[in-house]
């Protein structure tokens, strides 16, 4: 049983910094973005993790890694087949990843349009949600803003500057043209540069 539940991990470098990832033998259950040391990194993976063991990654996470540095280095990299073990996590934050996982890079949507794609009255719940993600980048919270043009929070570290920099990476931005910012119903967002789709 003990096998079954183990979670392993490794640090890889980015553009951004060195990164780490955890896995169980289900998928990816956790991505840290950087942290002031090595030491920090371990610590704070192990704080989420008690009893995770450094190793090797196997296949399918070395292509995860490979997916994650390509999008912090600007490539339109989908990670959508990435496969995660969110069996930890709460039945609604699952379904906020899920929605977020289909943003493309440089496009934008605001907590408000997540909320209204789930039926939630309002969007402090998707707040939440995100700031619970443990799989940064492959689910794209950073490409989830406030409605008016604002970053919203970012609990990685670094917090709202990490975003900015992560959505300038990108091409996409906060105050990027975006569809739905109070009400939802579509399943995209406009591209930096795109007109504003016309209310009809």
């Amino acid at each position: 049983m003990a096998e079954e539940t183990q979670v392993l991990f490794t640090l890889f470098d980015t553009a951004i910094g060195r990164c780490a990832i955890a896995w169980s033998e289900r998928g990816i259950v956790g991505v840290q973005l950087p942290a002031r040391d090595d030491g920090a990194m371990r610590a704070r993976l192990l704080r989420r993790h008690a009893g995770a063991r450094e190793a090797a990654p196997p296949e399918e996470v070395a292509r995860a890694i490979d997916g994650i540095v390509a999008v912090v280095a600007g490539e339109p990299r989908d990670l959508a087949d990435v496969v995660l073990d969110l069996s930890g996590v709460p039945e609604f934050n699952r379904r906020v990843y899920a929605v977020a996982r289909t943003i493309k890079p440089g496009a934008t949507f605001t907590y408000g349009a997540i909320a209204a794609q789930l039926g939630e009255p309002d969007a402090r719940s998707v707040c939440e949600a995100m700031g619970q993600n443990p799989c940064p980048i492959i689910v794209p919270c950073h490409r989830v803003v406030a409605a008016g043009g604002k970053t919203g929070g970012f609990s990685a570290p670094g917090g709202a500057a990490t975003k900015r920099r992560l959505l300038a990476i990108e091409g996409g931005s906060a105050d990027a043209p975006m569809l739905f910012d109070r009400h939802g119903g579509l399943d995209f967002a406009l591209r930096p540069g795109s007109r504003r789709a016309g209310r009809g």
